[in-house]
């Protein structure tokens, strides 16, 4: 058939809102886009900051940074960039959405109100109700006696035909409005509901309230408005009263971690959309028999509901009440450290000493809450006498604190050097002696100022001469026994810079009839073995003193010696998951994942598919239990899904990638990935359901150009799939390239008419008229001699 050509150029072009190089504008905002596809948030952002060089008020340009800025979680800077983006556009709702989700993280609440209420009457403007209810839902979640929202909310509802909605609504807002003393008004909103639904409970009894003479009950705050206000709450709490105050003791500053982790799970538990729910049921379903993913949903609501009023029972000082909250959310399966910590703080207050005590052994090997568990549990065990265990806790603590202002690269030397004095004062019997090392400690660390308190106390300190290892700021509180342990380890480290290994090595086996456990001493023990080449016995004495760390409770220089093993031997698959434990029990979860997928890589590399993948869905867990950053639930089931695809196992691969796809769901080769697999296991529907989807989802994102390429490349390995040659012509006609819509229909009815398919070439032709070609006579011609023939 011969077709007319119609040339129409399609030509995007970006408001120039400022003077500047184009070029590099556009460069830098194609790389922006390109590394944010990637979840590279740090290389999106520094892309489009280059963006605004050369337009300072682009619009786009703005909203992208201050998303990219979102997501790497630097709220503050966001939170200016979508400002300056609601001045530039102020017509524009997604900035004044954006503002108030981030007003609501950090805490305003009452500016969150504010943008909110206002984004959502943009959206109204632009005829996006659905959106203006979502925002509207957000100021009731925040300030549920708003009446504004609610009357706007029943009057949505209420022309979208969400009748139940509506009446809810109306009764909020007849509840409110009853409390200005507005009976008439109240009656009306009432009846209101009941004629929307005549026959419903809550209208019917709130109309017998009314007519009781009493109060109708206000609106309650939605399910997931706890979080942004436990935020608030924790913010406001700990706040110094004057501002001369320099900081916080240790105790107060681990206190105010804790509640703010505390409020940041709440506000994560209680405001995860339907989206993310999905996702995690989804996970769960994947790791079925490999233990607990994450808590049931009914123990979810339990611990959002404890946590909550643990937080609001502390902001007003009902310590009480805030630590049986807490040992709810405890029974209920939740048992962060941060939660431990808390909970010990306050039972130490109070006469349930030694449950202080159990509940901050919990909190000891964390990295935010070692510090102050230790200085607690020496007061605590100070409160009840026993001052020998106290004051190996107020060691401890300085031990800490100590390793914390001392330069980076000495803290893990200092921590060494607490070792000795530690063991000597485990023999101290004398009451006198141990009192005073207590309060010492005590006096030292228990102030606002106690960083500087430090740094002043080692400029009096004596200077080590170089190459000796730095003294600790204990021997300031105490002469220790075991000075001669220290003055061996000198002498050791000048025997083995001078090469003098074996007489190094007699020197420390010496030093060991002064001090047998004094584990620093092991560890360089097993330097000198490294460096003679004894690799197995170095690896044996590492392993053994990690283990001896671990029991002590010193997670970090644990993790530090079985890296040194996995250094020396990386297939040592017990030394790996020994790590793995200390990086969890420190949390560090992101480094423990990296080691788990170092793990199943080992596996891997050896062939072992099964144990590689068990291990992939081990860190999968614990990746969830922590609520790690999404892009390592992507990554590790991506590594799920190839192993899967090599095993043959297109099944189980089609669940993972489905996975993937509700994480990310802009990824295009997982989208292959699921057509293909649905082809190979006979379920074409099913791959064509997967293209509309995807389709879908770039047409609604305005990526209708990535769409042509998609199906174009689809289209090379498949040239004479229908469904895919209608959706490229449908693409074409979407974004107004008609005559390449045309041509492809043209193209796939001759294809139909050639396969003797005539009633669906008719279809085909039909919809070409549709589109009103240059030539439509012809096209009619021929429709009218296929229904004749």
């Amino acid at each position: 058939m011969v077709r007319a050509r119609v040339s129409r150029p399609y030509v995007i072009i970006e408001p120039n809102i400022m003077p500047g190089r184009e070029d590099i504008f556009q460069k830098s905002m194609n790389e922006g886009h390109s590394a944010a596809w990637d979840q590279e948030w740090n290389k999106a952002a520094v892309a489009y900051r280059r963006a605004l060089q050369e337009m300072p008020d682009h619009p786009k340009a703005l909203n992208s940074l201050g998303l990219a800025l979102f997501q790497q979680g630097n709220y503050e800077e966001a939170l200016q960039i979508y400002k300056r983006a609601s001045q530039v556009s102020p017509e524009d709702p997604l900035p004044m959405e954006k503002l108030a989700q981030l007003l609501e993280r950090i805490g305003h609440l009452k500016d969150a109100v504010d943008i909110a209420a206002r984004a959502a009457e943009l959206f109204l403007n632009q005829r996006d109700v659905d959106k203006a209810i979502e925002n509207w839902v957000r100021v009731t979640m925040l300030d549920p006696d708003n009446v504004m929202a609610h009357s706007r909310l029943a009057l949505a509802h209420e022309r979208l035909g969400h009748k139940l909605q509506a009446v809810a609504e109306f009764l909020s807002v007849a509840a409110l409005v009853q409390r200005t003393g507005n009976i008439q008004k109240t009656a009306e909103l009432v009846n209101r509901a009941l004629q929307l639904m005549p026959e419903n409970d809550e209208a019917k009894q709130a109309q017998a309230v009314l007519r009781a003479g009493q109060l109708l009950p206000k609106p309650l705050r939605p399910k997931g408005g706890t979080g942004p206000i436990a935020m608030a709450q924790v913010k406001q709490l700990d706040r110094p009263k004057e501002a001369t105050d320099a900081g916080l003791d240790p105790i107060a500053e681990a206190r105010q971690k804790a509640l703010t982790r505390l409020a940041e799970i709440l506000f994560e538990y209680s405001s995860e959309d339907s989206h993310a729910l999905q996702a995690r049921h989804g996970l769960q379903a994947l790791m079925r028999g490999t233990g607990q993913l994450s808590m049931q949903q009914s123990e979810q609501t339990k611990v959002v509901l404890h946590l909550g009023q643990a937080i609001d029972a502390q902001t007003k000082e009902n310590d009480e009440q805030a630590a049986e909250e807490l040992e709810h959310a405890l029974e209920a399966g939740f048992n962060h450290p941060a939660l431990y910590f808390d909970l010990g703080l306050l039972r130490s207050k109070g006469d349930r000493l030694e449950s202080a005590v159990r509940h901050l052994q919990h909190a000891i090997k964390h990295k935010d809450f070692g510090l102050a568990a230790r200085l607690l549990m020496g007061q605590v065990n100070q409160k009840m006498g026993r001052l020998g265990p106290a004051s190996l806790d107020y060691l401890e603590a300085l031990k800490l604190a100590d390793s914390l202002v001392v330069p980076t690269e000495q803290s893990d030397e200092i921590r060494q050097m607490y070792e000795p004095l530690i063991e000597a004062q485990a023999l101290e019997t004398d009451e006198a002696t141990l009192k005073r090392l207590c309060d010492n400690v005590n006096e030292m660390l228990m102030r606002k100022n106690w960083r500087n308190h430090l740094y002043r106390a080692r400029e009096q300190m004596p200077k080590s001469q170089d190459g000796d290892m730095p003294m600790p700021l204990a021997e300031v509180l105490l002469q220790a026994q075991s000075s001669q342990v220290l003055e061996a380890i000198n002498h050791v480290h000048q025997l083995a810079r001078a090469g003098q290994l074996r007489s190094a090595m007699e020197e420390a086996f010496n030093a060991l009839a002064y001090s047998p456990t004094y584990l620093p001493l092991h560890t360089l023990m097993g330097d000198l073995l490294v460096r003679e080449n004894h690799i197995e016995e170095a690896i044996a004495k590492f392993g053994t003193t990690a283990q001896a760390y671990s029991v002590r409770g010193e997670a970090a220089q644990a993790a530090k010696l079985l890296r040194r093993v996995i250094q020396l031997a990386p297939m040592d698959m017990g030394a790996r998951k020994k790590l793995i434990d200390q990086l969890v029990s420190r949390g560090q979860i992101d480094d423990a994942i990296r080691e788990y997928l170092e793990l199943a890589d080992a596996y891997y590399r050896l062939a072992e598919l099964d144990m590689a993948r068990k291990t992939y869905t081990t860190a999968l867990r614990v990746a969830q239990q922590a609520n790690a950053d999404r892009n390592w639930n992507v990554h590790i089931l991506q590594r799920m899904a190839d192993i899967d695809m090599q095993r043959l196992d297109w099944k189980q691969a089609i669940r993972v990638f489905e996975q993937v796809r509700t994480l990310r769901p802009d990824d295009e080769g997982v989208r292959k990935n699921l057509i293909e697999l649905s082809l190979k296991m006979g379920q074409p529907a099913q791959a064509n359901a997967e293209i509309e989807n995807y389709l879908t989802y770039l047409q609604t994102h305005s990526r209708s150009e990535q769409g042509i390429t998609f199906v174009k490349e689809l289209l090379a390995e498949r040239p004479d799939d229908v469904v895919l040659r209608r959706a490229l012509a449908q693409l074409y006609q979407q974004i107004g390239r008609v005559e390449d819509a045309i041509a492809q229909l043209d193209s796939l009815a001759e294809s139909m008419l050639g396969a003797g398919k005539k009633e669906e070439a008719m279809v085909i032709i039909n919809q070409i008229l549709l589109m009103r070609p240059p030539n439509a006579d012809q096209y009619r011609q021929l429709l009218i001699q296929l229904q004749s023939g």
